[in-house]
């Protein structure tokens, strides 16, 4: 008996979810990254130290982020996903808001841990839906697009909060970007449609409950593509937030840059160039990956080493704006491993393991990168570098940029070699 045919989302409805779930992932990055462009300020009031304040963008928020990305994921491969999301943005919304009322150090850490919470709502079960509206050979640019929210968000969020901060204070920034995700929150439960499971894909699906997530880190334990890509998009990832969060402390305490300049010419940067990144990578992925699939795990591995030359630029050249503008290729490149890492473990991984899949890789990357990659340049600040003064957070970050590219390329081009094989097993099963 042949299984019962699946029908996908017309592509005018497919691309909407795309655009709706593209915007609450640019809501999470502005009420993430927002905090980057306050350090300065928020350390002032707060009377912390720069460990202090890598701990705050770091491990506060990283550790809730990641291990609740895990369990909210099996819940995504078992229950509605869009309600989710739903529930995930008003809560980070929420808390974002309350960031701004934050009277001391702990209470401002706790707000934190509250947007992380919320925020491990939206990545597992979005990539999943996403997975579910798009058919394989389309998935790098449908993630490509949706991973461009978080360029736009950072854009958002280090302009508005560099304009807000100048003229109202950093209190005021925090109750601004976060109470509109709230009204998104409202726009996902009732205008997105949960659809099939499968939908897209062509082989009949397996009959049962969902996998545990026990087996689901098993599974994908067992391939080693996926062993070097998790490693290597959590090293991407600790030299990104390491950089996304101190490049503006960088520009005020090396060139003197303040406010609403610093927070407009650096996020144009760092925005408009990892938008292009991002969404060109999927592109170019989708397009080289259908005559060769290593080409998914090549463009990420020229993402990592590819920046260097221009972040050196950046960091070493006396003119800050010259600077920031030979920064934006290398910001671009940089962008270039989100859509095609995630796209390859959604094919990788069977449809009732997609959203836990996407959750394990979450935690990867957010507990090597974004629990330790803003940490790490704060304790060499304070602890390596502190005789250099104001220029010890130039010889932290060169430190944190040049390390982590290499050595993330290495495992991506490990990757490569063993993606052929375990897609073909992932064909097979």
């Amino acid at each position: 008996m042949n299984p019962p045919e699946r029908t996908a989302a017309s592509s005018a409805y497919a691309n909407y979810v795309l655009a709706i779930l593209f915007v609450a992932y640019v809501f999470n990055f502005v009420d993430r990254q927002i905090i980057s462009i306050l350090l300065e300020p928020i350390k002032k009031d707060l009377q912390v130290s720069d460990s202090a304040m890598g701990f705050l963008t770091g491990p506060a928020f990283a550790i809730f982020y990641a291990t609740l990305g895990i369990p909210i994921a099996r819940l995504g491969d078992l229950w509605i996903r869009r309600t989710i999301i739903a529930i995930g943005l008003a809560l980070w919304s929420g808390m974002t808001a309350v960031s701004g009322l934050a009277q001391n150090f702990t209470q401002m850490a706790l707000a934190r841990v509250g947007v992380g919470v919320g925020e491990a709502a939206l990545s597992p079960p979005a990539h999943s839906l996403i997975s579910d509206y798009f058919p394989a050979e389309k998935r790098a640019t449908a993630l490509g697009i949706y991973s461009m929210g978080i360029h736009i968000g950072i854009l958002f969020g280090v302009v508005a909060g560099g304009w807000l901060e100048e003229f109202w204070g950093w209190r005021l920034a925090f109750l601004v970007v976060g109470l509109p995700g709230v009204a998104l929150a409202l726009i996902v439960r009732f205008t997105v449609r949960e659809p099939e499971r499968g939908a897209t894909e062509r082989k009949p699906l397996p009959s049962g409950p969902a996998p545990k997530v026990a087996e689901v880190i098993r599974f994908l334990a067992s391939k080693r593509s996926f062993r070097h890509l998790s490693l290597g998009i959590g090293l991407t990832a600790f030299a990104g937030y390491a950089f996304a969060t101190w490049a503006p402390t960088f520009l005020r305490r090396i060139h003197g840059m303040e406010g609403g300049e610093l927070g407009t010419k650096y996020g144009l940067a760092l925005g408009v160039g990892g938008a292009i990144g991002s969404v060109l990578a999927g592109v170019i992925a989708d397009r080289l990956g259908r005559k060769d699939k290593r080409w998914w795990m090549w463009v990420p591995a020229i993402a990592c080493a590819g920046p260097l030359p221009f972040t050196m630029f950046f960091f070493f050249h006396p003119d800050p704006n010259w600077a920031i503008a030979f920064s934006f290729p290398g910001l671009a490149i940089a962008a270039m491993y989100q859509g095609p890492v995630f796209a390859t473990v959604q094919n990788l991984a069977p449809v009732q393991m997609r959203a836990v899949a996407a959750g394990v890789l979450m935690f990867v990357t957010n507990i090597i990168g974004l629990g330790l990659g803003p940490q790490a340049v704060g304790w060499l600040n304070d602890f390596v570098f502190h005789e250099h003064g104001s220029e010890a957070i130039r010889h932290s970050m060169v430190t944190v940029a040049v390390i982590m590219g290499f050595w993330s390329m290495v495992h991506f081009i490990l990757a490569a070699r063993a993606l052929p094989g375990d897609l073909a097993e992932a064909e097979e099963s």
